[in-house]
């Protein structure tokens, strides 16, 4: 949408990368974090001091005066640039994301399996697979290359923070686009568990067809919007516990909150969801780690795109039926 468009364009504009991309071989990763990366527009900076404390003004002069005497900000050469460096249009540098501050995230990842190709993990709920907003060292990617001493990790598909569960990660950077390209192609047979209301009047099993677009008053939220459909979801029931249900949900899409908006669309709101149907939890809002979100990344299963095997991957982790009262549909 325009406006999604609009807003990352102001996050390149005001200096950081959203993608959190490394530099390249040339700049090295630090602690397990590789370098965001700035572009230099057209401007009138005397020095590099100049340019990154009025484009990146949520760290300090001191600070970035700091960190360039320190040797901690790059040029593309993947050489150290100094505080009263010159600059030109198009150049881009290269520096590290540091939160002192950072709040732990009190849960731990699991390793399901692990080769020379690729990392299986099982993440717990809250923690975000890459790097975003106050999230650094509490993010999946940079505690498993911490963790196994692999700076090439990379993800090759993402599950949302509040989710728990499977997330894969390549090890060799020749071999990322391969394995990417399964989810391009939806050539991966993914399956989630929910937990949320016993179903009252609606029929299963059942494919739910929608078009979701982001939501004009809150762009953390995504809603259902009249046209053609964009996302499906196949969604089964496994079994019911009084007025809650435990739901297969298989996403034949992979639109942002498909599946949790697609369940309460349904009148069936997954246990703990603190957006659907309201929000009741904005994603700046100090988190609640006695209410997870009740949705898991259960089972991932596809063929090797390098090996040519069939891999097949199973979380260790299950849903909590007493987390939370459901919310009202």
């Amino acid at each position: 949408p325009a406006r999604r468009g609009a807003r990352l364009g102001a996050r390149h504009r005001s200096g950081h990368d959203p993608a959190g991309r490394q530099g390249g071989p040339l700049i090295p990763s630090r602690n397990g974090v590789g370098a965001s990366r700035v572009g230099v527009p057209n401007g009138r900076w005397a020095t590099a001091l100049d340019f990154l404390s009025e484009r990146l003004p949520r760290v300090s002069r001191d600070e970035w005066h700091r960190r360039l005497l320190a040797r901690e900000v790059f040029d593309g050469a993947g050489q150290t640039v100094a505080p009263d460096a010159r600059l030109r249009a198009g150049q881009h540098l290269h520096y590290y994301r540091d939160l002192p501050d950072e709040a732990p995230i009190p849960f731990e990842e699991h390793i399901v399996f692990q080769d020379e190709w690729l990392v299986v993990a099982d993440k717990p709920h809250f923690l975000p697979v890459t790097p975003t907003g106050p999230y650094v060292q509490q993010s999946l990617l940079v505690r498993l290359r911490r963790r196994l001493g692999l700076d090439t990790l990379a993800p090759i598909h993402r599950i949302d923070r509040e989710t728990a569960g499977l997330t894969v990660f390549a090890v060799q950077p020749a071999t990322r686009d391969a394995y990417h390209g399964l989810f391009r192609k939806r050539a991966v047979t993914k399956t989630y568990e929910a937990i949320a209301p016993a179903p009252r009047t609606q029929a299963f099993p059942r494919v739910h067809r929608n078009r979701l677009e982001e939501d004009a008053g809150a762009f953390f939220r995504m809603v259902e919007a009249p046209g053609e459909p964009n996302s499906e979801t196949r969604i089964a029931l496994l079994e019911v516990r009084g007025d809650l249900a435990r739901y297969a949900l298989e996403p034949l899409s992979g639109r942002r909150h498909q599946l949790r908006v697609s369940m309460n669309a349904l009148g069936l709101p997954i246990v703990g969801d603190q957006f659907y149907p309201t929000v009741r939890r904005g994603p700046r809002e100090a988190e609640d780690f006695s209410q997870p979100l009740q949705l898991l990344a259960r089972s991932l299963a596809f063929t090797d795109p390098v090996t040519g095997q069939a891999r097949a991957f199973e979380s260790r982790r299950t849903l909590d039926w007493g987390a939370a009262a459901p919310a009202p549909g």
